[in-house]
């Protein structure tokens, strides 16, 4: 599939789909990830969506969304890739369900553009009031996922393994860097977001509206972009020719065990490495769920996920503090099964078919499949799930083999309890 040029730097997808009768218009801005930038980026989309020019509350912004038959907005901040993603969206009813046909896609997203392009402002800043009121919201987001101690965990081991790489810092930065943003300094971020991020408009719907893309044309018309392709440079993990092993002790009643490994294969073609991971801690056919989790008891929950993009794969464990070196041992042991190629043709079999119901699962919701092409931002020829399907299909055992071989520990994080320390 290619992409609408709309502006410099700015495509549009058009994403057919006739599934559901409601519409979603996301924009998506893809900014280099830079620490210094994180938290003031992540912060933007939740001030914009709050109040504007035209509507100076969430109240007027509230009963503006509930005349369009109640349309919605959602906003996310993400990592994909070396960028930072920040997705503006909006849902509303297909125009064949209004009153009279009323083209109410097109009056959603004149909404969406209005928060995103004429914000309310006072000179060159955002008014203090607006932005203090979500910086608690965003404080209060950072300092709960300490709370969610697997997501901490996930987190750590990240920080630990791209430790010195831009890809360390977390998609909403930290409270240090959150408390230094003020007005000024969000205008500023708005201002180089809207004249030097790469943007995809995407529109998932039944049809594509008369004229869409050229109402945006305008509105990027009057800046003068020029797009920092930072994010396009992706960065792969080397492999360690020295395992970093760390530790860290918090009042917890169940150990974390979380390891990060490097691969050969990176990048967008790298579907071989989603394949082996799951055969290595995928479904309940997997080494990880079978042996390491049901048959030897060693963990909670247990399971492996693969980053095509950065080219890492991660396990994911819950255990007993007593548990977490055998877990660790058992782990290590499982994907040298894999290496090997021993497992049976049934495992390989059910791992195709598992990964191709996920791929399936795509359409379930408007807002899954925006996020696979969000996903795809890497792909000159952005391929839809089935394509990718067609590919997964394909694959031989040799090439599966050959991706584990080429997966490596690099990291392994251990949360574990204050007793014993």
């Amino acid at each position: 599939m290619k992409p609408t040029v709309i502006a410099e730097g700015v495509d549009g997808l058009f994403i057919q789909n006739n599934r559901f009768n409601t519409t979603l218009v996301s924009f998506n801005f893809y900014l280099p990830l830079a620490e210094k930038d994180v938290s003031v980026n992540a912060l933007l989309p939740y001030v914009l969506t709050s109040c504007s020019q035209k509507y100076k509350t969430f109240t007027e912004l509230n009963l503006a969304l509930n005349m369009l038959y109640g349309a919605g907005l959602s906003v996310s901040v993400s990592k994909i890739g070396d960028a930072q993603l920040i997705k503006i969206a909006i849902s509303v009813i297909n125009d064949e369900y209004s009153i009279d046909n009323e083209q109410v896609i097109q009056k959603a997203t004149d909404l969406l553009m209005n928060l995103i392009f004429e914000p309310k402002v006072d000179g060159e800043a955002f008014c203090e009031t607006d932005v203090e009121r979500e910086k608690r919201k965003a404080r209060e987001h950072i300092l709960g996922e300490i709370n969610d101690k697997r997501l901490y965990a996930r987190k750590r081991l990240i920080a630990e393994m791209f430790k010195g790489s831009e890809y360390a810092v977390s998609a909403y930065g930290t409270t240090e860097l959150l408390d230094k943003v003020d007005g000024t300094a969000l205008f500023n971020a708005w201002q180089n977001m809207l004249s030097t991020a790469y943007v995809r408009v995407q529109l998932v719907g039944k049809t594509l509206p008369d004229n869409f893309f050229a109402a945006i044309t305008d509105k990027f018309s009057k800046y003068n972009r020029k797009v920092n392709n930072g994010y396009k440079n992706l960065t792969e993990l080397k492999p360690r020719t020295e395992i970093n092993n760390v530790t860290e002790r918090l009042d917890v009643a169940q150990g974390k065990l979380v390891m990060g490994f490097s691969s050969d294969v990176w990048g967008t073609d790298a579907y071989a490495l989603t394949v082996a991971t799951d055969i290595f801690g995928g479904g309940t056919y997997s080494g990880l769920f079978s042996n390491v989790r049901e048959k030897l008891s060693l963990c909670y929950y247990c399971s492996a996920s693969a980053n095509k993009n950065k080219g890492y794969v991660m396990v994911d464990s819950g255990v007993e503090f007593k548990n977490a070196a055998c877990a660790k041992e058992e782990i290590l042991n499982q994907l040298k099964l894999v290496q090997n190629g021993e497992f049976e043709d049934n495992v390989f079999a059910a791992s195709k078919k598992n990964i191709l119901n996920s791929l399936n699962s795509s359409y379930d919701s408007l807002g899954a499949l925006d996020n696979w092409y969000c996903a795809n931002i890497y792909c000159d020829d952005i391929k839809a799930p089935e394509e990718v399907g067609k590919i997964i299909t394909d694959l031989t055992l040799e090439e599966i083999i050959s991706a584990a071989k080429g997966i490596k520990l690099n990291t392994v994080f251990m949360l574990l309890g204050k007793e014993g320390e």
